[in-house]
């Protein structure tokens, strides 16, 4: 028995001690696909679930949101930060948001932002700080701090309906909203900028939107406030991505054959192709909420001409909320999986799209998240940006060793690194096994023949990767 114990022991310290070496090897390239979920907190809609919860009860939430994008195998988040001019971050200029406690102005007694970042690195997702920049109320009946905009700058601000908004004619709402989002940019280490489609009110009944200015000066104040942003974020971080999501349709009988319930260029003042043709953002993420068909709000038929319209991606958002719903009855999740596989077949840019919205990947609406299984079969990383960097990374130093059944991955954080892409050869086939934050350090897999470790940078560009075998 002695014998027998010493053999057992000397086996497994040779597993454990087992390690590998440098491999000529060529792995498949990296699977890209941007593959986000937005995060709203007005009205509740996602997080938190209800206003005043504790700050542990919040943090809960959030965590299994982010548990249950990263089970799924997604990349992105696009968290909501200023829904009606107030702050879900530590602000010295805005309010706190009275979604997270109830009460505008009342600390939620810790920063939602800061937390966000945080959990979402150590699971290798990215967090797109998403801002609404023109919208002041949403009901005009809440209670506001004294340090909101309708009190600080009432003379900039103007009620439609039972909301305000901050006029995008004056001068100093445009100054205002790009000192609150460049604030973010410089305090926090976001990945993105994301801003919605409310640049000016939607129509509502009989309401006009008193400014007495027309729809081309209108356009031309928003024009100006996006091409400001882009260029002020990528002065400041070039590596942070500057995204628009504005209403699905340019215009109606855009492309021919398209209706469309109102005219977001004229209403809404958002020439959003302009803004992809002139390269002033990073993405587009216009919403696509519509069914593949019919004709005349189709899917694969937006899509494709929003993708013609310029060379930067258009990652369409689509409308997972709405399955079984009761603004789609009978929209199964199929509908969505389908719409993803289009994604990827439509245009020859990089792939991408954005659920709307979150909640309903964590509650499996009509088993949508089950059906993704399916559809996410790999990890995948988030597109480079050529437009801004090209230059790749060096190739990362790495070390492995078999441990038990598993291959245990180990590198050296550095500066220029933000994420480890990591694809293993088991059984002759090659896979993306997992793409983790630099500053973890290491990660496992099953037990690999071979690995092969990629660093990505901010940019998402990718080094040579470094290949190692079992010998």
């Amino acid at each position: 028995m002695k014998w027998l114990l010493l053999i057992l022991l000397a086996m497994t310290f040779g597993a454990q001690a087992q390690s590998y070496s440098p491999a000529g090897e060529k792995p498949p390239g990296l699977a890209r696909e941007f593959r986000g979920a937005w995060i709203a907190n007005i009205y509740n809609i996602d997080w938190p679930s209800s206003k005043g919860l504790g700050a542990s009860a919040q943090q809960a939430e959030l965590r299994a949101m982010l548990d249950r994008v990263a089970s799924l195998k997604m990349n992105a988040v696009i968290f909501q930060v200023r829904p009606q001019g107030d702050a879900v971050y530590q602000s010295s200029i805005e309010p706190w948001s009275p979604w997270l406690t109830g009460s505008m102005g009342r600390s939620p007694g810790y920063d939602p932002l800061a937390f966000c970042i945080r959990e979402a690195r150590a699971r290798g997702i990215e967090v797109h700080a998403w801002f609404n920049p023109f919208r002041a109320l949403s009901n005009n009946s809440q209670q506001v701090a004294s340090n909101h905009i309708t009190r600080t700058m009432p003379h900039i601000t103007r009620q439609y309906g039972s909301m305000t908004w901050s006029d995008p004619g004056h001068p100093q709402t445009r100054e205002h909203a790009l000192r609150v989002i460049m604030d973010v940019v410089r305090r926090y280490d976001i990945d993105g900028v994301h801003l919605d489609d409310y640049f000016y009110p939607y129509p509502s009944g009989g309401l006009r939107f008193a400014d007495g200015k027309s729809a081309a000066q209108r356009r031309s104040y928003v024009d100006g406030f996006v091409s400001s942003l882009y260029s002020s974020v990528k002065r400041e971080k070039p590596w942070v991505r500057v995204g628009i999501s504005p209403f699905g349709i340019w215009r109606p009988g855009v492309p021919a054959g398209i209706e469309a319930g109102l005219d977001s260029y004229e209403q809404l003042a958002g020439d959003s192709r302009k803004w992809l043709s002139k390269g002033w953002l990073d993405y587009l993420a216009p919403q696509l909420y519509w069914r593949i068909e019919p004709r005349k709000q189709s899917f694969p038929l937006l899509l494709e001409w929003w993708r013609a319209q310029g060379s930067r991606p258009v990652w369409p958002g689509i409308a997972t909320s709405r399955i079984n719903s009761s603004d789609d009855p009978g929209r199964p999740a199929s509908e969505i999986t389908r719409q993803i596989d289009l994604t990827r077949k439509i245009g020859k840019n990089w792939n991408g799209h954005i659920h709307w919205s979150a909640k309903s990947l964590v509650t499996n609406r009509g088993g949508i998240s089950t059906r993704l299984a399916g559809t996410y079969t790999q990890p995948a990383a988030v597109p480079p940006m050529p437009w801004v960097n090209n230059r790749a990374p060096a190739s990362p130093g790495v070390g492995a060793t078999v441990n038990g059944n598993e291959t245990v991955i180990r590198w050296q954080p550095d500066k220029v690194t933000a994420k480890i892409a990591v694809q293993a050869r088991i059984g002759g086939t090659w896979r993306t096994m997992k793409i983790a934050s630099v500053e973890a350090g290491q990660t496992s897999i099953p037990r690999a023949d071979a690995i092969a470790v990629t660093a990505l940078d901010r940019f998402g560009n990718a080094s040579p990767p470094k290949v190692l075998a079992l010998q």
